[in-house]
């Protein structure tokens, strides 16, 4: 279906009293579910996949905009915003466009759509269990960061405050995320955070387009640390070094329920983020 058709379809729906920019937003939205968008599973990592061309040019300048309008950065020494609860309408529909992408993938078993319980016994070939795609609501945490060219985040794993199955879109400019296992970690009580022993066992870097989605669950949310070095020389993909720009980053997650944030190891201990 071109642009011209969804917008007579969506005359015929709404009427003429659509304006041009809502018909346009919502051919965008329609675009990125229609369009069946490539995942790529990083076979180093148990639970960690990547879509890099989730969102389309257009939907990514509608998904600036949205952020933009919200006016949390309108000075530079306002770099990131948090919400918690309700959400605002652009990341519901952007929580949307992440299940639908997932389900309704030809990929992962499109009739996963209409009833999930039919494939439980093949739930390992999606990027999410269905345990964790099908929760209500999927996200019901935002943190929206902006990263000015050569800042970037330190090693961490996310607080265990927050359940299994985190997302993250990266937009603006390209950048590579690095993940890095740690032979073993232990919980320091007095402080929280988890306590590295031994050396690392492997570093694994994984490249985002501007438009791409990571997505996070089990071993890779909770056993795997990523980090963002873009300090000069450090950001380099295929011998190329990157061009960096400013980068936005939009974070998905949801908030554990009372006395359920432990690790599958019983650890309640947390990595604290740059």
């Amino acid at each position: 279906m071109d642009e011209q058709e969804q917008k007579l379809i969506l005359t015929s729906v709404f009427g003429d009293s659509s304006s041009e920019t809502e018909a346009e937003d919502i051919c965008n939205s329609i675009s990125v579910v229609e369009k069946n968008p490539n995942w790529d599973r990083v076979k180093e990592i148990e639970g960690l996949w990547l879509c890099q061309d989730f969102l389309s040019p257009e939907r990514q300048a509608l998904l600036l905009s949205s952020i933009e309008r919200e006016g949390w950065f309108t000075t530079a020494s306002h770099n990131q915003a948090m919400r918690f609860g309700d959400l605002p309408e652009w990341a519901i529909e952007l929580s949307s466009f992440i299940r639908e992408a997932i389900c309704c993938n030809d990929g992962f078993y499109p009739d996963l759509c209409e009833d999930p319980t039919t494939y439980q016994d093949k739930a390992k070939a999606c990027p999410l269990s269905l345990e964790l795609l099908w929760r209500e609501p999927l996200f019901d945490q935002l943190i929206v960061n902006v990263y000015q060219p050569g800042e970037g985040i330190c090693a961490h794993v996310d607080l265990m405050r927050f359940d299994d199955g985190i997302a993250i879109v990266s937009l603006e400019s390209a950048c590579v995320m690095r993940f890095t296992r740690v032979k073993s970690e232990a919980c320091d009580s007095e402080d929280g955070e988890f306590k590295e022993e031994g050396s690392h066992m492997m570093m694994v870097p994984v490249f985002l387009p501007p438009g791409s989605l990571v997505l996070m669950s089990g071993e890779a949310r909770y056993l795997w640390k990523h980090e963002i070095n873009r300090k000069p020389g450090f950001q380099v993909w295929e011998g190329h070094e990157i061009n960096q720009r400013r980068r936005t980053s939009v974070t998905l997650r949801k908030l554990c329920q009372p006395n359920a944030c432990l690790l599958a190891s019983g650890t309640t201990g947390e990595q604290k983020s740059e």
